[in-house]
């Protein structure tokens, strides 16, 4: 049995353990799912400014795309011998000045450094004229984007394999370097000027609002940051506003360009992101509902075989038990048989005594087969039932009555309270009796130091309410709930040493409802129990209205029956 006990454990353990298992597999499946679904979604987001990013940068380097194609030693050449720049590359120079992105485009010989050396000459184009007109200085920006673009060519030209490098001064100015790759030699450099406010108000930040926003339909807010001077120079939606505390998903730079400028990008909810996030919710909500229902059916298995486990302990108990007890009035019976059978006693005081003990232990006998016979037939469902208009106080009354000599022989006081004018109700009479006698039986059998039994009818809520009180060992409270199950019997030492098969009140119980009343018990612990078991009355009318019953009797026992 042990052996038995300890398996189901372990398989119930290896069960739990599988279903837990799984479901954190399923769990952890589910949320990776939503999380490479939200990383799918922000990934092409970040695509997206990607591209816009490149769109920018397409637009500065536009006007240039065809300076790769230009024969930089020719260039040199030509400036050389006639101190100017022939038309192909002031064709170039007239579509840039022609894109509002730039104010103006100047040119510096790289040998001739005028920002060093006033002196040294520096040229302006004049689109109109497609002349470089020498002018006397230039400003600052100018000369910050001649610094950085010389500066990195003295790095790079050694190794550098294209003809031009476009060498960015943040958002201020562009220059691009011409290299003559056969002498390693850079030509001169080209510096153009870049107007910041038709960049940030009539591009980037018209742009942004084309490509990004709203974002209740892109599910993405843009800005474009300045994060040296920390201010937003432009935004996808100006409904959102930008914050340092912001948790940003996206950071981008532009290629090799506008060096302090980066756009930030936060994603407010796109539909896949909702797709997924509703997905998630509803298979974790099935996911549980599963796991709730295979987990309640592993309980359910576990309780139930415990139970059954139980279950077949205490029929095994009880056959012992009851094989016991039959037998014990059998001995009895046959000793007494015996006795007189072989006519060994004469005294008719004696044939008395033995002729009482045969009877009482038959009494007995016949009481224990009634009560597995009403066990058997509440199980097959073959309870019969003549429900008719009775007066308890009848009923009880006539209970009392005879049984009163026997239970005060036994110690007992015992007292009856009836209320008067009580109504009828309907009941089945023997139904009546069992339940009655079952009740007492419990009481006088649980009763220790303060035997006292108390009968109260009355009526109360359309219903006629007996109260069977006694001060015995009480019912505790965590017993309350089983003590109508087949089978139990509360662990106590009294219980313990006083004969019974936990069969009494789950028999009442069944008679109870079996004719329409209820049960249940008062808390009197330890003081004792209180029992009530109430049956709704019928009006004056309806029981005029009902059919007379066929007489019955309701046979006593005409000798006082042994309580067990």
């Amino acid at each position: 049995m042990y052996r038995n006990r300890s398996l189901r454990l372990l398989f119930f353990g290896i069960g739990l353990a599988a279903v837990i298992a799984l479901t954190g597999m399923n769990v952890y499946s589910l949320y990776e799912l939503r999380e490479s679904s939200i990383e799918a979604a922000k990934d092409n987001k970040k695509n997206q400014i990607e591209e816009f990013t490149r769109q920018v940068g397409f637009r500065f380097m536009q006007p240039f795309r065809g300076v790769r194609k230009l024969d930089v030693e020719y260039l040199q050449e030509y400036y050389q011998q006639h101190d100017d720049f022939p038309q192909n590359l002031k064709n170039v120079l007239v579509e840039a000045s022609r894109d509002s992105i730039f104010s103006s485009i100047y040119f510096s010989p790289d040998e001739k450094d005028h920002c060093l050396d006033p002196s040294q000459p520096i040229y302006e184009f004049e689109h109109r004229s497609r002349e470089f007109l020498e002018i006397p200085e230039v400003s600052e920006l100018v000369c910050d984007g001649l610094g950085l673009a010389r500066s990195r060519m003295k790095v790079l030209l050694d190794d550098y394999r294209w003809n031009n490098k476009i060498t960015f001064d943040s958002h201020r100015s562009m220059t691009l370097s011409m290299i003559n790759l056969e002498q390693r030699q850079v030509v001169g450099h080209l510096t153009f000027l870049i107007n910041p406010d038709y960049l940030v108000g009539d591009y980037l930040a018209v742009k942004l609002k084309e490509k990004f926003g709203p974002s209740d339909q892109t599910g993405i807010v843009v800005w474009l940051r300045d994060y040296m001077q920390e201010t937003i120079l432009a935004e996808s939606e100006a409904g959102y506003e930008y914050r340092r505390d912001l948790q940003i998903d996206i950071r981008q730079r532009f290629p090799d360009m506008l060096d302090n400028w980066i756009l930030h990008a936060k994603i407010i909810d796109s539909p896949t992101i909702a797709a997924s996030n509703a997905s998630l919710t509803r298979n974790l909500i099935v996911l549980g509902l599963a796991v709730i229902s295979l987990f309640g059916a592993l309980v359910f298995m576990f309780i139930t075989a415990k139970k059954e486990r139980e279950l077949a302990q205490h029929q095994a108990g009880f056959l012992a038990n009851v094989t016991h007890e039959l037998k014990t009035p059998l001995a009895t019976m046959q000793a007494a048989g015996e006795n007189l059978a072989d006519g060994r006693v004469n005294d008719s005081e004696r044939i008395k005594t033995y002729g009482d003990h045969i009877y009482n232990e038959t009494i007995r006998l016949r009481k224990m087969i009634d009560k597995l016979l009403d066990i058997a037939r509440i199980d097959s469902g073959q309870t019969t039932v003549q429900r008719a208009p009775h007066r308890l106080d009848d009923l009880v009354r006539y209970y009392y009555e005879s049984h009163k000599s026997y239970i005060e022989s036994k110690g007992f006081e015992f007292n009856l309270e009836i209320e008067d004018d009580l109504p009828k109700v309907r009941v089945d009479s023997d139904h009546f009796e069992t339940i009655l006698n079952n009740l007492i039986d419990n009481a006088v059998k649980y009763s220790r130091n303060e035997k006292r039994i108390d009968l109260q009818l009355y009526k109360q809520d359309n219903k006629v309410h007996l109260a069977v009180k006694d001060r015995g060992i009480g019912i505790p409270k965590y017993a309350r709930h089983q003590i109508f199950k087949k089978f139990y019997r509360l662990e106590d030492s009294l219980t313990a040493r006083t004969k019974g098969h936990g069969l009494g009140l789950s028999i009442v119980e069944n008679l109870v409802m079996t004719n329409h009343g209820e049960i249940r018990i008062e808390p009197n612990f330890p003081q004792g129990s209180i029992f009530i078991v109430s049956f709704p009355f019928i009006s004056e009318e309806v029981t005029a209205e009902l059919s007379e019953p066929k007489k019955t009797e309701t046979i006593y026992n005409r000798v006082d029956i042994e309580l067990q």
